[in-house]
């Protein structure tokens, strides 16, 4: 393995560690306990540090802003919203 990609790597399991202490920390400090946080409202930070462990060029998603506009032959409409349960 390249010591750039065993850095990386390092890296990575640091800021996730350091990351899960402040989500431990600001669900057991949340002062609104009628809509207490739960570790799912970290979903999007956990992901933004899973894509720093990936070789330059790939990403984790799909950028939503890549798509051509419909002038350009793009879609008219894409349909973000998740389906229901069966």
């Amino acid at each position: 393995m390249p010591l750039e990609e065993e850095e990386r790597r390092k890296f990575v399991a640091e800021a996730w560690r350091r990351y899960e202490e402040v989500q431990n920390w600001a669900i057991a400090n949340w002062p609104d306990s009628e809509r207490p946080l739960s570790t799912s409202d970290f979903v999007e930070g956990r992901k933004e540090i899973l894509g720093l462990g990936l070789p330059p060029g790939l990403k984790l998603t799909q950028d939503p802003q890549a798509a051509p506009e419909p002038e350009d032959g793009g879609p008219q409409y894409v349909d973000v919203t998740p389906a229901p349960w069966p």
